[in-house]
């Protein structure tokens, strides 16, 4: 599928997440699928005293596959940018932590999203909050602009990883942070896996090599990569989205079992200027 009919089906399949979620119709899981909450990759990654304050349709429309406000800290006064940004969950549990002189954008591409996103922010009662409409392989803020940058299971959706990740290293100021959940593959993927258009909007099959996921960010000039993964997917937790994705489950669920993990993935833009022109401070 051509890089503007995956962006269709992707705003298409959030967007219906985001209208169940603002009408009451309960959380989605598998990133966008309608697997349901007891998914292996979305549940369970916010405790109970993190989500009480928030509006009951952010933590509906949470899609992620972890916590990146939990594996990064962030500081008060300091401008965060979440890719993907969705229901704004992650934005809203920022701000908290930056404060009122921070700031913390949400970047998304789906209307849908970004209605829910605003509306969440005004019951929550945040004022130093923005969503911009836009896409994460094209970030409209200017270079050097942003402490930390997060994201939660978005990256993967991207047909063009490496650059986004550019994007990531050209928003960021010098010795800025780079701190994101993704989903991640530890080994060869069936080719059915990878051409199912139905799990790559579940991030699945969009996924990188852990491996790929750390020489993408090193060829963009991050340094201090560390790829973690936290929750590997085992035989039944594949046979969900699989069945889900109306694959062949007897055939293909035991060559995905342990090869897909959710992680966390940390980086840092270089504090000084160095002399080579693809990771040089700009």
């Amino acid at each position: 599928m051509s890089e503007p009919g995956l962006k269709e089906t992707i705003q298409q399949k959030y967007g219906e997440a985001a209208i169940r979620a603002q009408t009451g119709g309960g959380k989605t899981g598998c990133c966008g699928t309608g697997c349901g909450c007891g998914d292996p990759i979305t549940s369970d990654l916010y405790g109970e005293g993190e989500t009480a304050a928030l509006p009951s349709e952010a933590v509906a429309a949470s899609l992620g596959c972890g916590n990146p406000t939990a594996l990064i800290e962030l500081r008060a006064g300091e401008t965060v940018l979440d890719l993907g940004s969705g229901g704004g969950i992650d934005v809203l549990l920022s701000a908290k932590r930056v404060g009122t002189t921070g700031k913390v954008y949400g970047l998304d591409m789906t209307d849908e999203m970004l209605a829910l996103a605003r509306e969440n922010q005004s019951k929550a009662g945040v004022s130093n909050v923005e969503f911009l409409k836009g896409e994460i392989e094209q970030v409209p803020l200017p270079d050097n602009s942003v402490d930390v940058i997060i994201s939660n299971c978005v990256i993967n959706l991207s047909a063009d990883k490496g650059r986004v990740l550019r994007e990531a290293f050209r928003v960021l100021k010098p010795g800025g942070r780079f701190g994101v959940s993704d989903v991640v593959v530890r080994g060869d993927v069936p080719d059915a896996v990878r051409k199912s258009m139905e799990l790559w909007v579940g991030c699945v099959a969009g996924a990188l090599h852990e491996e790929e996921y750390s020489r993408l960010l090193a060829d963009a000039g991050f340094e201090s990569i560390t790829v973690e993964p936290w929750r590997v997917y085992q035989l039944e937790d594949a046979r969900q989205f699989l069945t889900e994705a109306g694959l062949d489950v007897a055939s293909i669920a035991p060559q995905v079992d342990g090869l897909i993990a959710s992680a966390f993935i940390r980086a840092a833009k270089p504090v000084a200027c160095c002399d080579s022109p693809s990771t040089c401070c700009k």
